[in-house]
């Protein structure tokens, strides 16, 4: 059997399939060509992650696909449905890359509080010649320590963002349609464990309350946060998505910062992904990572491995 992992794959997850006597293509294979490719070598899983789409087209002209497998959380760019009407499997991996969003998650926010974003594009330039100018242009950060983060989208990841928050000292609120109430469990190096529930508000409380707010939820039709849900929140809160690009307004985040109501905002994510606005990419109170949330080694490990097991089980008998 032949597994095409087009957007890649580690390779303990290539391992573990050829262990299981499946042959697995590594090649990148263009969008437009994909069909063909698929056809031609008899490909029965495609893997893929953001970069690939597998509409209908592909769907309902490969008839040798078992399996569509996306490796991460989020499968808006597979039509996951009408897969699934063809019986065809569709899989993915909600948990493994948790962990490595949520740290880029604080990395950011760390970042943001202390404008070390900004100073390293700065520091560069004009360290040598305007230093003091510098350090009290950037000597007014905040600790992290007693604020309070909402965390709207209380899934896997907004649980990981959380069990950080709370180990820094933070008050989290969360929102979530689905989840009323969650258990978050902190585990430490010497296996003591500290368990807390965290109860769910409503999006409303949630933007009036928190000092900064990041945002974990699918992609969906039109913005999540736009500008009348930035005039309710607090005045200098920060704002960190590292979810998918559209939940949030870009042109009502930029006036909003330029205004003073936003401190600052990080993304990982875009509107206009893979073309960002250049007035986002350009803005000194922006911090920035291109849509590397799970892109760390060990989450890479985690789903390679997720999802060689799960095509294992499907199709190995």
């Amino acid at each position: 059997m032949k597994i095409l992992a087009n957007d890649g794959i580690s390779q303990s997850g290539i391992e573990a399939l050829q262990d299981a006597g499946f042959e697995v293509l590594t090649v990148h294979v263009a969008q437009e060509q994909l069909q063909k490719y698929i056809n031609e070598h008899k490909i029965e899983v495609l893997l893929v992650r953001s970069a690939t789409k597998v509409r209908k087209d592909i769907i309902d002209n490969c008839p040798t696909l078992k399996i569509i497998g996306r490796g991460g959380v989020g499968m808006d760019n597979i039509d996951v449905d009408h897969a699934r009407k063809k019986e065809i499997e569709v899989i993915n991996t909600p948990a493994a890359s948790s962990e490595s969003v949520a740290e880029l998650v604080f990395a950011h926010l760390f970042g943001g509080v202390r404008f070390l974003h900004d100073s390293n594009r700065n520091m560069p330039l004009e360290g040598d010649t305007r230093f003091k100018e510098l350090k009290k242009n950037y000597g007014a950060g905040r600790e992290l320590r007693g604020k309070t983060l909402g965390v709207i989208g209380f899934g896997r990841i907004g649980r990981q963002v959380a069990k950080i928050a709370l180990g820094c000292g933070m008050k989290v609120i969360a929102s979530d349609q689905q989840v009323g109430e969650a258990d978050i469990t902190l585990d430490f190096y010497d296996g003591q464990k500290i368990t807390l529930k965290i109860k769910t508000a409503p999006i409303d409380e949630l933007i009036k309350q928190s000092d900064f707010i990041s945002l974990h939820v699918p992609s969906q039709s039109g913005y999540l946060i736009g500008k009348d849900e930035i005039s309710k929140m607090k005045d200098g809160v920060g704002i960190i998505n590292a979810a998918r690009g559209g939940i949030l307004d870009e042109n009502a985040l930029l006036e909003a910062i330029e205004d003073g109501k936003v401190s600052f905002a990080a993304l990982d994510v875009f509107e206009n992904e893979p073309t960002p606005s250049i007035k986002v990419l350009m803005h000194d109170k922006i911090s920035l990572t291109p849509h590397i949330g799970a892109a760390t080694n060990e989450a890479q490990d985690r789903i390679g491995v997720e999802l060689a097991n799960q095509i294992i089980s499907i199709l190995v008998k």
